[in-house]
């Protein structure tokens, strides 16, 4: 599977997740992800620290953290499956979540789980079980804190090939 970075790549794949969350999951699309890298290995979106995605505190709430969690543990299963041409349902079955520090500015949410994602796209396509794996996803904000670890996350992917 190839994935290019281009500027007009991930401009096109920012879009592409936005009007997914517009049709489908609007908490997606109301904290407006960019995607600032996709490939075989690695995934990372940012998030704005804005008025819809902070807290009383001028933090980012817990609660996009968490959506932009999900986004970045998932979007390389979606890609994948898509890629693919094959129907393949994707659920999140667990998540765990660690607040380290507050995160007090735009924040990137970086997966580098995707050799343990195309895995278990190819087991969900080649088999009729559902098939499960767990994904770490880390939250930094670089402009203020350098590579600190602000979260941490492990969402447990959960697939299973549709039936025809």
């Amino acid at each position: 599977m190839n994935f290019e970075n281009s500027k007009l790549a991930l401009i096109k794949e920012t879009l592409s997740i936005n009007a997914f969350g517009f049709l489908k999951i609007p908490l997606i699309f109301f904290i407006s992800p960019r995607v600032k890298e996709i490939s075989e290995k690695r995934v990372e979106i940012i998030v704005p620290l804005n008025w819809r995605t902070k807290n009383h505190l001028g933090s980012m709430y817990f609660g996009s953290l968490c959506t932009a969690a999900d986004v970045a543990g998932g979007l390389l299963a979606m890609r994948l499956i898509q890629q693919s041409g094959n129907g393949v349902n994707l659920v999140f079955k667990n998540f765990t979540a660690e607040f380290l520090k507050r995160p007090d500015a735009d924040t990137h949410f970086v997966s580098e789980d995707g050799e343990k994602v195309r895995l278990l796209v190819e087991r969900a396509i080649a088999g009729t079980e559902r098939v499960d794996d767990t994904v770490s996803i880390a939250a930094f904000c670089p402009s203020k804190y350098g590579d600190e670890c602000m979260a941490r996350f492990k969402l447990t992917i959960s697939l299973k090939k549709k039936s025809k």
